[in-house]
């Protein structure tokens, strides 16, 4: 009951800048919180950042912390990840995720979108 699309990716050189968006459709009103998780080949999935309904509370890996800003527009059902200062190191796949939950110290979900590539060059 939940479609999420991701779009933005690509190449992009070191200090450069890009932003994400994530087009939600379905029963998202009853899952709330959003967010953006990432997997580089080899790895596990991380968690990268997530928001609140209202956009009050926002959370984000100590790796991204002032460089990545996750913001939403309810109106438009859209997420969206500006990133700036990127790193070669945030190569990886990024996938919108709804229903953000925490377990502990850490952040998953049971709904995704389909990815979308970002790769940072030096």
């Amino acid at each position: 009951q939940v479609q999420l699309v991701e779009s933005g990716g690509g190449p992009v050189q070191a200090e450069g800048s890009l932003r994400l968006s994530c087009a939600a459709s379905g029963r998202t009103f009853d899952r709330p919180v959003m967010g953006w998780f990432r997997q580089a080949p080899g790895r596990e999935r991380e968690f990268v950042a997530a928001i609140s309904w209202s956009g009050g509370r926002t959370d984000y890996a100590d790796s991204v912390k002032g460089r990545f800003t996750i913001s939403r527009d309810n109106a438009e059902n859209t997420v969206y990840l500006q990133m700036n200062g990127l790193k070669p190191e945030d190569t990886a796949v990024y996938y919108c995720a709804a229903d953000v939950r925490a377990y502990g110290f850490a952040y998953w979900s049971d709904y995704w979108g389909q990815g979308t590539q970002v790769t940072v060059s030096s």
